[in-house]
């Protein structure tokens, strides 16, 4: 490894975090593609994260707007990706993901579904009856192009009504060949059934939806176009959060590090950092801003090592035992606490640290303008942190 080109301190970080996040009040941005450009995804394991997400970053922002990106420009579109994980994909990026690490998630899929389909004595070739199944799924949904609800896909399989338990735990029925064939590009989530808080997807095929033939890329320039927008976004951060984050190997993530001529930079805790060669310029500093962000945003799900904007004595409070964020309260570039609603819907903020006058007041103008946009509206998490459950209010 080459020696660093520069030190990046974690102020200049958290200042690229306020400016390319669009989180500071002054930097917001345009749109809601605008704003998920921004991150590279956003996450949406559960659906109100994305609405919330893009209205943290998009002042005027309404629901609708996000709704008309995903379901009607289909500027926006929702595909399982890293790690297992829902995400809110750009249009353009898709092709990038579908050929490695949605191709990574569906190869472990298949082999887990063939495997439990075995076990439960369902077919003796689990690899064969998942084609079988596949298949039978496709040609159902070339009968229905405008897509069908999950349930509707589950009548085509009788042997899958009652949930049978494997050693790994139950058989998801036949919403894993759903979560399968969208790993591979067949299928795709498209409208939502249900209200903005939940997800009720009508299953359609992924070329009718966009207009044309899923193509992958190769996996390593796949990789390599993923490692950029994270880059961009992120950078600089270490192999260890790319690595993470992706979740990918630490082969796929040094070769596309190398192809992109990535360039290491030292980092403050000492560890080596990553940027893009075309962005190495530092950063100038950003006045202090106060955001509020829901659970499993992007930004604070975006690196593995967060000791420089979030203090490791929070973590037990913030986050749950398996990883994922709660709500986050922000000021200046750091977690400060959390946020929770009360039954009235108005948003409230939990401090686990006293940031000072300035803060406090600018975290409440926050808090007001969530409350506001959520209009009397509760959402609740499975994901809900240690601190929101212990600050819950009537």
């Amino acid at each position: 490894m080459s020696e660093p080109v520069r030190l990046v301190p974690d102020a200049e970080r958290r200042a690229r975090m306020a400016r390319r996040h669009g989180i500071a009040p002054r930097h917001r941005l345009a749109d809601p593609v605008a704003a998920t450009r921004a991150m590279t995804v956003l996450h949406s394991t559960e659906p109100p994260t994305p609405y919330l997400s893009v209205h943290a970053r998009v002042d005027g922002m309404t629901r609708a707007d996000l709704d008309r990106a995903l379901y009607d420009d289909r500027s926006l579109v929702k595909q399982l990706a890293m790690r297992r994980t829902l995400f809110v994909f750009p249009r353009d990026l898709l092709p990038a993901a579908w050929g490695s690490a949605s191709a990574r998630v569906a190869l472990i899929e298949r082999r887990r579904i063939a495997k439990d389909v075995e076990k439960a004595g369902i077919a003796a070739d689990g690899d064969a009856w998942l084609d079988a199944a596949r298949a039978r799924v496709l040609a159902h949904l070339d009968e229905h192009p405008e897509g069908l609800p999950a349930r509707e896909v589950g009548r085509l399989f009788p042997e899958l009504a009652t949930p049978v338990d494997v050693s790994a735990g139950s058989l998801w029925n036949h919403t894993r060949l759903l979560t399968h064939l969208g790993l591979t590009a067949h299928l795709v989530r498209g409208r939502n059934g249900g209200h903005w808080r939940i997800s009720r997807p009508v299953w359609v095929p992924m070329a009718g939806w966009l207009g044309e033939e899923p193509v992958p890329l190769a996996p390593e320039e796949g990789y390599a176009a993923l490692v950029a927008r994270w880059l961009r976004t992120f950078g600089p951060g270490t192999e260890t959060d790319v690595v993470w984050w992706l979740g990918a190997t630490k082969g796929a993530v040094r070769r596309a590090l190398a192809d992109l001529g990535a360039l290491p930079v030292a980092l403050e805790s000492g560890d080596t950092g990553w940027l893009l060669p075309d962005d190495l310029e530092p950063e100038p500093p950003v006045e202090p801003w106060a955001a509020l962000l829901p659970v499993l945003d992007a930004t604070l799900m975006g690196w593995k090592q967060r000791d420089w904007y979030l203090d490791p004595a929070h973590v037990p409070y913030l986050f749950d035992t398996n990883g994922n964020g709660g709500t986050t309260a922000w000021w200046d570039g750091r977690v400060v606490g959390c946020y929770v609603q009360d039954g009235a819907g108005t948003v409230h903020v939990v401090l686990r640290e006293d940031p000072g006058a300035d803060a406090r007041a600018a975290l409440d103008v926050e808090a007001e303008r969530l409350t506001a946009w959520l209009a009397g509206e509760s959402v609740n998490s499975v994901y809900a942190s240690r601190q929101m459950r212990e600050a819950r209010l009537p």
